[in-house]
């Protein structure tokens, strides 16, 4: 095993270094390369954890447009080579952080917008999905690598990040994959407790257990859900989606399948379109510096500086646009599953991520694999998230050792960012589209004529109905008005903790600092 304390690792004391005495339960870092065979399993473990939300989103959008069994599965094997490209893109020569790139949820919203107000066939209604979110990521690449969406550092104390990644975790506490009436307990808790058997009292007694608890944990109940299924106790009829394995999924797909740039057509724009999709990526933004942060800390390393975030969330908004040519309907941005399988695994590694996104790159081609993935029961994911999102918000909390929590100002603004975060959420849940809130905003007094515009009534409802951009906001705006000693703010130790801007080197940086040697040995 490569040794994760090496001297570019070490405990640093002068002022704006890293220490990493949070990280002392990784097992490989963030440069530590594993053996290629464990690295293809420790990363196939990666994406495992974010299997649930990749499978869901493409399945809800196909639904809702209709689209052929036959399309719909090739639009899933879309998201897993979206996804593969832009991890690799992200982790190469973006913000270069371990974090896996994915479809959003929170794009889901105004997605579904699109779809409901559009109303035409699924062959044009993808085209004005695709052409939404091409425009929409044009403006967030500007804002990355303009170095304006870096400023926001500055202004980000423990205060504001800690509820953003609190609230990250508690996002899908209310997930039918876990709340369903019809949940299975059962397999759901089998999951839960192999994943906590593996990852908390084996993990000392057996390396494998250490390093592998999630990927033990689903493929054994997994086993079990098929032995279910073959003895006849999980049926169809019985255990649709609650156990019951569909092996017909494999058998029937194609081997191969051909996923191409504007597989669906060209591209068609719609001002009103793209402002409802970038009401969304304005939320996915606000997330992703939240989870930028939060596999910083995880993996021991110092905050992220303003050029770090400008080049994640620069490469990001190039990852929504590779995504809108490819056809997915949907976005890529960061995700906080696989940041919570740092926390149970303690594998840190880029090189992982990467090896995990070749291999989802290659199988997205591949007709039986979407299938088999699609056959996972809802129970093991549930219990997956449960585990995962867990594990992210004990990492926001772990943000409030910085604060002064004895600063009534910084409890209140926890508190009431918390608590909204989940509340307004759960008020918008209730409309079942946007048009129906923009037809409650168009009655409000006096700024009803304001408020009951489509653009307007999109943007809010979106942002309105994401958790971590609810919480961030609030807590943003009362952290940098509410009058509070930096200190207070925890932001003079985190300013000690953070990594200076040099120590972030892009790939096309570090290809020039080698030059000189690579000159010399030559010499």
């Amino acid at each position: 095993m490569t040794d994760t304390h090496e001297p570019t690792d070490e405990p640093r004391t002068d002022g704006g270094e890293v220490s990493r005495e949070e990280a002392s339960f990784v097992e490989y870092g963030i440069e530590d390369k594993p053996p290629i065979g464990e690295s293809i399993f420790l990363g196939i473990q990666h994406y495992l954890t974010m299997i649930g939300a990749t499978v869901a989103i493409p399945l809800i959008l196909a639904g809702l447009m209709e689209m052929p069994p036959a399309e719909t599965a090739r639009l899933v094997g879309t998201f897993f080579v979206v996804s593969g490209v832009a991890t690799l893109a992200q982790t190469t020569i973006g913000n270069r952080y371990p974090i896996v790139q994915g479809g959003t949820f929170a794009l889901l919203a105004p997605a579904i917008a699109i779809i409901v107000a559009h109303g035409g066939p699924w062959e044009a209604t993808i085209l004005q999905l695709q052409g939404a979110i091409i425009a929409a990521a044009a403006i967030q690449v500007v804002l990355g690598y303009s170095g304006l969406l870096g400023k926001l550092k500055y202004y980000l104390s423990p205060v504001v990040i800690a509820p953003v990644i609190v609230l990250i975790g508690l996002s899908l506490i209310d997930v039918g994959d876990v709340t369903r009436v019809d949940q299975n307990w059962w397999l759901l808790g089998l999951t839960l407790l192999l994943i906590i058997l593996f990852s908390q009292y084996l993990d000392q007694y057996s390396r494998y257990a250490k390093l592998f608890p999630v990927l033990l944990g689903i493929a054994t109940a997994w086993i079990v859900a098929g032995i279910m299924t073959a003895l006849g106790v999980y049926t169809e009829a019985s255990h649709a989606e609650t156990g019951y394995v569909d092996t017909a999924l494999v058998t029937e797909a194609p081997i191969v399948q051909p996923i191409v740039p504007f597989q669906w057509g060209i591209p068609e724009f719609t001002l009103a379109f793209a402002i409802g999709i970038f009401a969304g990526v304005v939320a996915s933004m606000v997330e992703s510096i939240g989870d930028y942060y939060a596999v910083a800390r995880i993996s021991g390393l110092g905050a992220p500086s303003e050029k770090r975030i400008n080049h994640g969330i620069g490469m990001e908004g190039l990852g929504n646009i590779f995504a809108g040519i490819m056809g997915t309907g949907n976005g890529s941005t960061s995700y906080g599953e696989n940041i919570g399988a740092i926390g149970i695994t303690g594998v840190a590694s880029r090189y992982v991520v990467q090896i995990g996104a070749i291999v989802m790159l290659i199988v997205g081609f591949l007709g039986p694999f979407g299938a088999l993935i699609v056959s996972i029961p809802s129970p093991i994911v549930g219990a997956l998230y449960i585990a995962m999102f867990g594990q992210i918000a004990a990492v926001g909390l772990s943000n409030l050792k910085f604060v002064d929590l004895d600063a009534s100002r910084n409890v209140f603004i926890i508190g009431i960012a918390l608590f909204l975060g989940l509340a307004l959420p759960n008020y918008f849940a209730n409309f079942e589209s946007p048009g129906d809130f923009q037809a409650i905003a168009e009655g409000a007094a006096v700024i009803g004529p304001v408020l009951g515009q489509q653009v307007v009534s999109d943007t809010i409802f979106v942002i309105g109905s994401t958790t971590m951009a609810v919480g961030g906001l609030i807590a943003f705006i009362l952290d940098n008005t509410v009058s509070g000693t930096r200190e207070e703010r925890g932001l003079a130790q985190w300013e000690q903790l953070s990594e200076d801007e040099s120590e972030f080197q892009t790939v096309f940086e570090r290809m020039r600092s080698d030059e000189p040697a690579a000159v010399d040995r030559a010499d």
